[in-house]
C-alpha cells in the first residue's frame, strides 16, 4: 500500500503532454467512490467487486479515516494519499456523481477529500453548460468557454493537492451530467485559448447579470485590477435585472447583530455611500440606542445576508423594510446576461470579452506570457438606457411588484 506514493510522480510524467486541473469535488467523514479505470489502479488495493483481483472492471469504495489514514471499505491504505491517475477514457464516480479523468483521495483536517483530477478541457465540459444555458448564442458559450478556462488556470497550484472547487464559490462543475453538445462545441472551437494580461492569465471573474453596471474590483474586493473597471452595462439585462425584496425588520436587526449592531429596537436604516457602480458603501442604522454605520465590504455582507441578490440597492419603507435592487451576483468583469445580449446584436467572442476585459489579450494556454491579439469591444451597441434603481418612495408604494419597476431595455 506504501507504494502507491511513488504514482504521483509517475503520473506527472504521463501527463506532462496534458494539462491537468484538480477539482475537489466532496468533503467529509466518509466518501463513497467508484473506479472504472483499468490500468491506472494500483494491484494492491482493494475491490468491493472482488478483493485482490487485478482484472475487476469496477471498484467501489467507502472512504474513511483510521487516524492519519486513509481507510478503504474498512481496510487501513497505509498512507494518508491516494491517487489514481487518468488515462484515456478514464471516469470516476464521487458522491454519486461521475467525472472524467482520475481521483486523487487525501486525508486532511480529520476528512477525507476526493479530488477529481481531469484534462482541462474535459473539465471545461462538465462546466460551461452549468454555467450558461447551452441554448444561448454560441459567441456567448464561446466567451464563457474562454473565460472558465482561463478562471482554472490561473487557479493551477502546485503547492496543493487541489486547484479549485465545484461549487460557485469557484466556479459550477457538474461533470459528465452536465455536458452538452452546444457547449462542447464551444470548448472546441476556443482550445487552448485564454484571456492573458501582461503575460499572465488575467482574472477573468464573471457573475450572472451586472444589474446595468458592472463594478470595479478595487470598489469590491479592495484590488486595483486595471481591466476590471466599473463601466455602464445597458446589454445586461436579465430576469433578475430588476428586483425588490421584503424583509421585516425584527430580521433586519438579527442579521445588523451579526455585524457588531447593538442599538436595542431597530427604528431604520439607509444608504449613505454608493461605490462608483451604485453599490452600497455604506449604510446608516438607526435605533432606540443610537446610530451607527456599516462600511465597505461589512455594508455588503449586510445587505446580502438580507437577501439581496446583489449590492445595487436602494432601501425604503420601515417596517418591513424595502429593498429595491438590480442585478444578481458581485458584478465584476463579465456579465453573462450582457454577454448574451451581445451576442445577440451580432458581436463574437472576443469582443464580447473585449468589452468586459478592456486592455487584455487573448493567447494560447501552452504560452500565455507571449504576447496575443489584443481584446477590443465590438461595433457600437444598439441605443439602449439603463433603467436606474427605483428609489425609495417608489419602494414604499403599496402593492409594489417586480413587474412594476422600469425595465432595463
Amino acid at each position: 500500500m506504501r507504494a502507491i506514493l511513488t504514482l504521483l510522480a509517475w503520473a506527472l510524467l504521463c501527463s506532462a503532454s496534458a494539462t491537468n486541473i484538480r477539482v475537489l469535488i466532496a468533503s467529509g467523514g466518509a466518501v463513497s467512490v467508484r473506479v472504472s479505470a483499468g490500468s491506472s489502479v494500483p494491484q494492491a488495493l482493494p475491490s468491493a467487486s472482488a478483493p485482490g483481483s487485478v482484472s475487476a472492471p469496477l471498484i467501489e469504495w467507502n472512504v474513511t479515516l483510521q487516524g492519519s489514514h486513509l481507510s478503504l471499505n474498512g481496510q487501513d491504505a497505509g498512507s494518508d494519499l491516494l491517487y489514481l491517475p487518468p488515462v484515456a477514457g478514464s471516469t470516476v464516480q464521487i458522491a454519486g456523481q461521475t467525472y472524467r479523468g482520475g481521483l486523487l483521495l487525501k486525508a486532511d483536517r480529520g476528512v477525507v477529500n476526493a479530488v477529481n483530477v481531469v484534462d482541462l478541457e474535459d473539465y471545461l465540459r462538465g462546466v460551461v453548460a452549468a454555467e450558461m444555458p447551452a441554448n444561448w448564442p454560441p459567441e456567448a458559450l464561446k466567451a464563457q468557454a474562454v473565460i472558465a478556462r482561463t478562471y482554472a488556470a490561473a487557479r493551477i497550484n502546485p503547492a496543493s493537492y487541489y486547484d479549485l472547487c465545484a461549487t460557485d464559490a469557484c466556479q459550477v462543475y457538474g461533470g459528465i451530467s452536465r455536458e452538452l453538445p452546444a457547449a462542447d462545441a464551444a470548448i472546441l472551437a476556443t482550445r487552448n485559448q485564454v484571456v492573458s494580461y501582461a503575460g499572465a492569465a488575467a482574472k477573468t471573474y464573471f457573475s450572472s447579470d451586472s444589474g446595468g453596471y458592472t463594478a470595479s474590483s478595487l470598489e469590491t474586493w479592495g484590488m486595483d485590477i486595471p481591466y476590471l473597471r466599473a463601466r455602464p452595462d445597458p446589454a445586461s439585462a436579465g430576469p433578475n435585472s430588476r428586483w425588490t425584496l421584503s424583509v421585516p425588520l425584527s430580521r433586519v436587526a438579527e442579521v445588523a447583530s451579526r455585524y457588531g449592531v447593538a442599538l436595542g429596537k431597530l427604528h431604520s436604516l439607509s444608504v449613505t455611500a454608493l461605490s462608483p457602480s451604485g453599490r452600497v458603501q455604506s449604510i446608516l442604522l438607526v435605533g432606540a440606542g443610537g446610530s451607527q454605520t456599516l462600511s465597505g465590504a461589512e455594508a455588503g455582507g449586510f445587505v446580502r445576508s438580507l437577501g439581496a441578490k446583489s449590492t445595487r440597492v436602494n432601501f425604503g419603507g420601515s417596517d418591513p423594510l424595502l429593498i429595491g435592487g438590480a442585478g444578481q451576483g458581485h458584478g465584476v468583469g463579465l456579465s453573462q446576461y450582457g454577454a448574451s445580449e451581445l451576442a445577440r446584436q451580432g458581436w463574437n467572442d472576443l469582443q464580447i470579452m473585449g468589452f468586459y476585459y478592456a486592455g487584455c489579450s487573448i493567447s494560447s494556454i501552452l504560452n500565455a506570457g507571449a504576447g496575443g491579439a489584443t481584446l477590443a469591444a465590438g461595433g457600437p451597441l444598439s441605443p439602449v438606457v439603463a433603467a436606474p434603481l427605483p428609489v425609495a418612495a417608489e419602494l414604499s408604494h403599496a402593492g409594489l411588484l417586480l413587474t412594476d419597476l422600469p425595465a432595463p431595455l
